[in-house]
């Protein structure tokens, strides 16, 4: 029986379970035959040649992906991901985590080196990107108005609701309560956050 080889690819922008699907699209387009499809990568089966990956990319350019084939990139797309999946997508969200030790562990890689490599490549902190991030996911808590504040802060990881509404008061210029009395909400999608 022969064996199958597998090709990761990183995959920039991918920030939502429609990304998942609009790739692998792409992908099986292409006849590429992807094994997993996940936030930032795929798994294919075989090595792609240049011109399939070539054809890739500008398929996935042209619905606002693009694949990443340097490293460094490849990290701070890995990070990003891995940030974006834990605030808004992980269910299992209990309080707060320690962003440092987690993307160390995931990445299994010293934090600082991660920590100068976001900054560089990004040109913010990893801190200041956490933050917009919670805050993001706040502004979406709030438009749904399922949660008390309370609830909320605790969701996204505030220490308590005057955490939250100090830093939210610092990013967007108003209270989380002026927030949800607002008729036009100006948020943003998970791959502008931070830019």
């Amino acid at each position: 029986m022969a064996e199958i080889k597998l090709k990761k690819l990183f995959i920039k922008n991918m920030v939502c379970n429609r990304c998942i699907m609009a790739v692998e699209i792409e992908l099986k387009k292409l006849n590429l035959k992807p094994v997993s499809v996940i936030l930032g990568e795929a798994v294919i089966e075989a090595e792609p040649d240049s011109i399939a990956l070539a054809k890739l990319n500008k398929n996935l350019q042209s619905i606002g992906f693009e694949l990443i084939d340097d490293r460094k990139s490849q990290l701070v797309e890995q990070m990003k991901t891995e940030i974006i999946r834990y605030i808004h997508y992980d269910k299992e969200i209990d309080g707060y985590i320690n962003f440092s030790e987690h993307l160390s562990r995931t990445l299994r890689l010293e934090y600082s080196y991660l920590s100068n490599l976001f900054s560089s490549v990004v040109g913010t902190t990893i801190e200041k990107y956490i933050i917009l991030q919670r805050i993001e996911k706040v502004k979406e808590l709030l438009v749904y108005g399922e949660l008390t504040l309370s609830e909320i802060a605790w969701q996204t990881g505030y220490s308590s609701v005057q955490h939250l509404s100090n830093q939210f008061k610092k990013i967007i210029g108003m209270s989380p309560m002026a927030y949800k009395k607002m008729q036009e909400y100006n948020r943003k999608t998970l791959d502008q956050v931070g830019k």
